[in-house]
């Protein structure tokens, strides 16, 4: 997958994105960037680490955080509705996740949620990157972030 074809695979369908990002904090949306002349498919980004930035520029709801923890699917979702309704874009994908050192037996280093909306709705998944390091697990969320909108935007 190229950031290329997912450009073009967006123009040629009328999309635009929006992103919102936790733990990879903006890789998705410097990646979705690097090429001149995006500004016709990509409309905004959030870097919303904090908690607070969720509810705030996102208005992800207290009860999911609190319920889910802001390492889950359904603040994935929270996120990807905020940036979708609040960008206008037609495709939102969120991350958030334990990118390391640390975690723990309930939340451990490398998982991360990610959720895409769109005008279909919004589908939510997690998974486990492993223990592989703070870098590696922020580019393989990118990677997979970046995966996740050229499926939501077609061949």
């Amino acid at each position: 997958m190229s950031v290329a074809a997912l450009l073009e695979a967006c123009r040629a369908g009328g999309l635009t994105i929006a992103t919102a990002e936790s733990c990879t904090g903006g890789m998705v949306a410097a990646a979705l960037t690097d090429p001149p002349g995006v500004s016709d498919v990509f409309l905004w980004g959030a870097v919303t680490y904090s908690n607070a930035a969720k509810r705030a520029q996102l208005g992800v709801s207290q009860v999911a955080l609190v319920e889910h923890g802001a390492v889950s699917e359904a603040v994935a979702r929270g996120m990807a509705a905020g940036a979708r309704d609040r960008s206008g874009a037609s495709l939102a994908v969120a991350i958030t996740g334990i990118a390391g050192p640390g975690g723990s037996a309930f939340k451990p280093e490398g998982r991360v949620c990610f959720a895409v909306a769109d005008a279909h709705g919004i589908r939510a998944e997690t998974v486990e990157f492993g223990a592989l390091g703070r870098d590696a697990v922020r580019h393989a969320a990118r990677d997979h972030a970046l995966a996740l909108l050229q499926a939501a935007a077609g061949p």
